[in-house]
């Protein structure tokens, strides 16, 4: 893949869609990890304005960190990124006391946390005149579906939703970005631990890659292998709801002309 010509795809791209939309720019959330650090510098490179919103819910130190030590990286490559935080710590846990207790699930209150971001993000959006960016890579968003249903899945446009993980990677290392993200391990940060993608998918993202690829016979494949397929699988039909537009049922014309 020749990267500096998909950056300037990806850039033209951002640049035409905030054109003809007739807004100003873009909101994203920085959350120190590698998808939010790719997205914000291509929507930076647009020359728009570009607001970035870090959102700590209770959120890990070195989470935090990496997120910081990026905006301030990004502010000093491009005069046109601003920057804002937003504890919503405060908020998320009005609603733990507020929700009833036996629907607090561990995986209700990840998703919870993540609806109160798109909420603010959309805030910014609505007030600013931007568009909502949104981070995730293709094999989240149409692999195995890992991402929260109006959540970090409530976006105006995703820059980086047809490149996988592997090539996330390569081109934020051709836009300089810092190398403590690149090497950071992958994670949500949804959890009240450090837990990764991996932690909670079971397999890597390099691993998934292939069974989103993977076309051949079965036969001759290792147990890892074939464990991978099976993961993949198991998380791409789970997922389908979030990988296709909302269904509608469709009245038949006999049913409106009787």
């Amino acid at each position: 893949m020749d990267n500096s010509r998909v950056i300037d795809h990806i850039v033209n791209w951002l640049k035409t869609y905030c054109d003809k939309a007739g807004l100003q720019g873009f909101v994203l959330g920085i959350s120190g990890g590698i998808d939010s650090a790719l997205t914000s510098t291509l929507c930076a490179k647009t020359g728009k304005d570009v607001w970035v919103l870090s959102m700590p819910i209770y959120q890990a130190k070195d989470q935090l960190t990496r997120a910081h030590n990026h905006i301030k990286w990004l502010k000093n490559h491009f005069s046109n990124v601003h920057e804002a935080e937003i504890d919503l710590s405060p908020v998320f846990q009005s609603m733990e006391t507020h929700f009833p207790k036996d629907i607090q699930d561990q995986l209700t209150m990840a998703n919870t946390r993540s609806r109160l971001r798109m909420l603010t993000l959309y805030a910014y959006a609505g007030n600013k005149k931007l568009l909502v960016a949104g981070t995730g890579n293709k094999v989240e968003d149409f692999g195995v579906g890992f991402f929260t249903k109006y959540g970090d899945g409530g976006v105006d446009l995703s820059p980086i939703a047809d490149l996988v993980k592997t090539e996330v990677w390569s081109l934020a290392k051709t836009l300089g970005v810092l190398e403590e993200i690149i090497e950071a391990k992958p994670t949500d940060g949804l959890w009240g631990d450090n837990r990764s993608d991996e932690d909670q998918i079971g397999a890597s993202y390099p691993e998934l890659e292939w069974a989103m690829e993977f076309s051949g016979s079965e036969t001759d494949l290792t147990e890892r292998q074939k464990e991978v397929l099976l993961i993949y699988r198991k998380f791409n039909r789970a997922n389908q709801h979030k990988m296709h537009p909302i269904p509608v049922c469709l009245i038949p014309g006999e049913l409106r002309n009787s």
